[in-house]
């Protein structure tokens, strides 16, 4: 088993930033990609960015040149730097961690999953 805990969201006006993380504890030895994830409010949870073991990184189209997916696998942990936030950015904000031998955007590829932070861009 692995768990997720997700820290860093917020409150923040448009054209700010903010840095989410989140530690991985358990079996982390088994984990193949870890990615972030969002759900605005009645809308669907979407893949924001994804990074496997070498470092490969996958963004979905509109956070592109604007976040930043990273890891820290002496400290087993993920970050999301998020700058030049837009009110559309809002939601809640979910790492996932995946065991399979593949990285996507696709939550349902996605094992374990954190409780979600709360970030809210104002106008």
């Amino acid at each position: 088993q692995v768990q997720v805990v997700e820290s860093g969201g917020g409150s923040v006006q448009a054209g700010g930033s903010l840095r989410l993380s989140c530690a991985a504890t358990g079996d982390t030895w088994n984990i193949y990609c870890m990615g972030w994830f969002r759900q605005a409010p009645g809308k669907e949870r979407e893949g924001v960015a994804t990074i496997d073991q070498d470092d490969y990184t996958t963004y979905t189209e509109s956070v592109k040149g604007r976040f930043t997916i990273s890891q820290d696998n002496a400290k087993n942990t993920l970050y999301l730097q998020m700058n030049s936030l837009k009110p559309e950015d809002t939601g809640i904000y979910y790492c996932a961690a995946s065991r399979w031998s593949y990285c996507t955007l696709r939550p349902t590829d996605f094992t374990y999953w954190g409780q979600g932070t709360q970030v809210t861009v104002s106008s």
